[in-house]
């Protein structure tokens, strides 16, 4: 079997399901969100090695009726259509109950003669995650239409009961798969949960030790950036960009999280980043990555504040890395959550003003180099850590789709597998 579009054995995907669609965000967006009821599916929901359930939203069951076209039923299969997720895949499991999706999570219904897991596979394989990719190259960035996904073609046996085959086979290859992908995850999250555990005793002590001050007794200054239509592409070193909300929201400057401004568009000059600028994330659909702090290295990018972003101009003698440090601390981020603005499934802000309440400790000035590089020294080592495990990770996700592909386009000789398995 060719594992390349249009060769034997490829289908349409319209030509083998008997529904694609999607559903809306409920009226009243994240206020329509309950404690309990029936599972609302987001984009965050679905993962190649299926549904993460940790942070899923509930709706009411009067909501879930208005929204019966887009009820979830076991054995379909999710595709994310939009955003930086777009192409994640997970089959919805057997006795999943009542479930509904949002806009952003297309729902593929597999007809007679097609095995769920198997379409599910055939999605996630490089073949079909390619064609995704063409379709969201040049100016089409909005994500994936009905059409677009009904086109997508993937390698399909004719015989059920080959699908079925190649299903079990990946079933049980990937679980030893996905199970270390969890362990390693579960070590990355103890790494940082151990690095902020470390970074907020350090600032409780400095407080009981030196006293606090807000924010604005120490700067001169706040301000929002400017987001003019850009191109949604990386910029060359010579043209301008501006910064992505994401440069930020991790705690780690990323030069490369930014649009490219049109060579057409003059940069407004006064919003220029320069290296060691304190950066925070002033809007966010997730609580999570409002008021997030880090600080800028250009590498020699000609970069732009957007209007999604403060710059925060500290006095003299206050070094950019400990005020990030302390903004980023348990402490500060419980602080934060109390002044944030807006409603989960909305744009979720902090104002200027509020910034300013959040308490740095008043560390002397003789000390606060010093103080700023202990407590980078434990971040960097605990970054470091992460990023090992993070690249390892990359090496089980190649890994995964390497398999996945190999098996379902038929250059993986199943009964060998099988012996090796055994």
């Amino acid at each position: 079997m060719s594992g390349g579009l249009g060769g034997p054995g490829m289908r349409r995907i319209k030509t083998v399901v008997t529904k694609i669609g999607s559903g809306k965000t409920p009226n009243g967006g994240g206020r329509s969100y309950q404690d309990d009821g029936v599972m609302f599916l987001r984009s965050q929901n679905v993962h190649f090695a299926g549904l993460r359930l940790d942070d899923v939203a509930f709706i009411g069951e009067d909501v879930h009726r208005e929204m019966r076209a887009s009820c979830v039923l076991s054995g379909d299969v999710l595709l994310n259509i939009t955003g930086a997720s777009l192409g994640r895949v997970a089959r919805v499991p057997d006795n999943f109950g009542e479930a509904n999706v949002n806009q952003h999570v297309c729902i593929i219904r597999p007809g007679a003669g097609v095995d769920c897991r198997f379409l599910a596979y055939a999605l996630s394989s490089s073949n079909v995650q390619e064609q995704i990719a063409a379709l969201q190259m040049g100016g089409n960035r909005d994500g994936l239409n009905f059409e677009q996904v009904g086109n997508l073609a993937i390698p399909l046996p004719s015989e059920t009961s080959k699908q079925e085959r190649i299903a079990d086979f990946l079933d049980a290859e990937l679980a030893s798969v996905d199970a270390l992908v969890g362990a390693k995850m579960r070590q990355i999250a103890l790494l940082h949960e151990r690095r902020e555990a470390i970074v907020a005793s350090r600032v409780s002590e400095l407080c009981n030790d030196h006293g606090s001050v807000p924010l604005r007794r120490i700067w001169l200054g706040i301000e929002q950036g400017w987001s003019p239509q850009c191109d949604d592409a990386e910029a060359d070193r010579d043209n301008w960009a501006v910064l992505r909300t994401s440069a930020v929201s991790s705690g780690r400057f990323d030069p490369l999280a930014h649009k490219r401004l049109p060579v057409d568009v003059q940069p407004d000059l006064r919003y220029v980043i320069n290296d060691g600028d304190l950066l925070l994330t002033r809007g966010s659909g997730s609580a999570a990555m409002v008021g997030v702090a880090a600080v800028a290295d250009t590498d020699g990018r000609r970069l732009l504040l957007s209007d999604l972003l403060y710059r925060v101009r500290l006095q003299p003698g206050w070094p950019s890395g400990l005020v990030a440090s302390v903004i980023g601390s348990r402490p500060a981020r419980e602080q934060i959550s109390l002044l944030l603005r807006g409603q989960s499934g909305q744009t979720i802000k902090l104002r200027g003003q509020d910034v300013g309440e959040i308490l740095i400790p008043c560390v002397p000035p003789d000390r606060r180099g010093a103080i700023a590089a202990e407590i980078a020294v434990t971040s960097t080592s605990h970054v470091s850590a992460a990023r090992k495990i993070e690249n390892s990770l990359a090496l089980l996700h190649e890994r995964r789709r390497a398999l996945i592909t190999a098996a379902v386009t038929g250059r993986l000789d199943l009964p060998a597998a099988w012996e090796a398995v055994a």
